[in-house]
C-alpha cells in the first residue's frame, strides 16, 4: 500500500488488481477536483447539491485544483489526480470530470506569483488557461468522459470556463 499525503489530506492508494471485487454498486455521475481553500468547502457542497449532486460524485482535493493537476512543482500531485480519476472510473463508473477552481487561490500565488491574482481579468484568463490545459489533457486520456471546467468566487457564484 502507499500513502500519499497532500494539502493536509491523506490518500490510501494500492495496486488495481482487488478493482473488478471493489467495483461500487450503482456507481457515482462524477469526479470533482478542487482546492483545498477551507474557505470555500461549504459553498463546494452547496454547489454541488443544487446541481443534484449530492453524494453522487467522487472528490479529490489539491492545492490550487487546475493547476495542482499540471505544475510541474509539485509532480506527485499529478500523479495524484491521474491515480484517483483512473480509479474512479474503474470503481465508480464515472462519465463527467468537474474541475473548480477558485479566485484568490494562495497555491496559484505561491506556484505563479501573486500578481496573478491582482486583476480580476488577468486572474480569470489565468485560471482559464490552466483549466483549458487540463481539459485538453483529460480528453485526449480518456475521449469518453465529459469534462466541466469551473471558477468559483468567494461569494460561492460559479462561472463556467471554456
Amino acid at each position: 500500500m502507499q500513502l500519499a499525503a497532500l494539502g493536509g489530506g491523506v490518500s490510501l492508494l494500492t495496486a488495481t488488481s482487488w478493482l473488478p471485487e471493489a467495483r461500487a454498486a450503482g456507481g457515482t455521475d462524477a469526479l470533482l477536483l478542487s482546492c483545498m481553500d477551507y474557505r470555500l468547502v461549504d459553498d463546494i457542497e452547496r454547489y454541488m447539491s443544487d446541481r443534484g449532486m449530492r453524494n453522487k460524485y467522487d472528490h479529490v482535493i489539491l492545492a490550487g485544483a487546475s493547476l495542482g493537476a499540471i505544475t510541474d512543482k509539485y509532480p506527485e500531485w499529478n500523479k495524484t489526480f491521474w491515480e484517483h480519476l483512473d480509479i474512479a472510473i474503474k470503481l465508480h463508473n464515472i462519465h463527467t470530470v468537474m474541475v473548480m477552481d477558485h479566485r484568490d487561490c494562495g497555491a496559484y500565488k505561491v506556484i505563479l506569483g501573486a500578481e496573478h491574482t491582482k486583476d480580476p481579468g488577468v486572474e480569470k484568463e489565468t485560471h482559464a488557461t490552466h483549466l483549458n490545459h487540463l481539459k485538453k489533457m483529460i480528453s485526449e486520456k480518456y475521449p469518453k468522459l465529459k469534462v466541466e471546467m469551473l471558477l468559483m468566487s468567494l461569494d460561492g457564484t460559479v462561472d463556467v470556463i471554456g
